[in-house]
């Protein structure tokens, strides 16, 4: 029961959701370090829930100059159809729902394989060791476009779905494919994070069917929530530096050494 969890616990995993989330090195993976490191077994689904909404809230506003933008250009432009698709914040939004296509439907499939396997070192080591060379990658992105064409959407939707996988890391993942895609490290930055909406705020919804999801709702589910959503923030303007001075491959001296140890564990 989440009563009987240990505060400092909950705050310490409220801390790994907001770093982790949003950082290339994988929220899924080093939550089931932390899992495993503080004997706590799975995460009951109360604290689930509200940590995925600390850090839903974050981005919502980290990004929300840019969705400010979208939403006034959408709503002026509501009656033109053709001139909203062919707007800026018309081609992103669009972007955004065609990716989250696959993203959902590989998410889905793969949910119940993944959580037999969640808490399995081996298996975390190995998609850690994926996310290594991920952000390795995005060494060769060179691009300068502002917004993925749909083509291009689709298959940052297809990696995105992928990150299911425990250790493999969504931003990460996302931001390294649409840098090879062609996209500018800043546009790959904010497209990942608009597209993580959907994504994250479907996983809640996923998660509030069950109504065990809220019934144990207390003090330590709301700190843990509390600290997803400042340490989420704060990890988000740290990768946004360090994507815009294209540092993004460093991430890889911490994933390399950490998917060795648990690849060998």
């Amino acid at each position: 029961m989440l009563a009987a969890l240990d505060t400092l616990k909950t705050v310490a995993l409220g801390l790994i959701q907001g770093m982790t989330e949003f950082l290339p090195v994988s929220s899924s993976g080093h939550i089931a370090i932390g899992e495993r490191l503080f004997g706590m077994g799975d995460a009951p689904l109360t604290l689930s829930v509200v940590l995925h909404a600390g850090t839903l809230l974050a981005t919502l506003v980290a990004f929300r100059g840019d969705l400010a933008t979208v939403a006034r250009d959408v709503l002026r432009l509501r009656g033109e159809p053709a001139l909203l698709r062919a707007s800026d914040s018309g081609k992103l939004v669009l972007a955004v729902l065609v990716a989250s296509v696959p993203t959902a439907l590989i998410g889905l499939l793969l949910k119940g394989p993944v959580e037999a396997y969640a808490h399995d070192p081996q298996v975390v080591g190995a998609c850690l060791m994926g996310s290594a060379i991920a952000v390795l990658l995005t060494r060769l992105g060179r691009g300068e476009e502002t917004t993925p064409t749909l083509p291009q959407a689709f298959a940052i939707g297809v990696v995105q779905g992928l990150a299911v996988l425990p250790g493999l890391t969504r931003s990460g993942s996302t931001i390294a494919a649409a840098m090879l895609l062609g996209l500018s490290g800043a546009a790959a930055f904010r497209f990942s994070f608009l597209l993580s909406l959907p994504a994250v705020a479907g996983a809640m919804l996923l998660e509030l069917r069950h109504p065990e999801a809220l019934g144990a709702l207390g003090l330590p589910a709301l700190l843990g929530g509390l600290v997803a959503f400042v340490s989420g923030y704060g990890s988000l303007l740290l990768l946004r530096g360090v994507v815009h001075r294209g540092n993004l491959f460093m991430f890889a001296l911490y994933l390399v050494p950490l998917a060795v140890l648990l690849f060998l564990s």
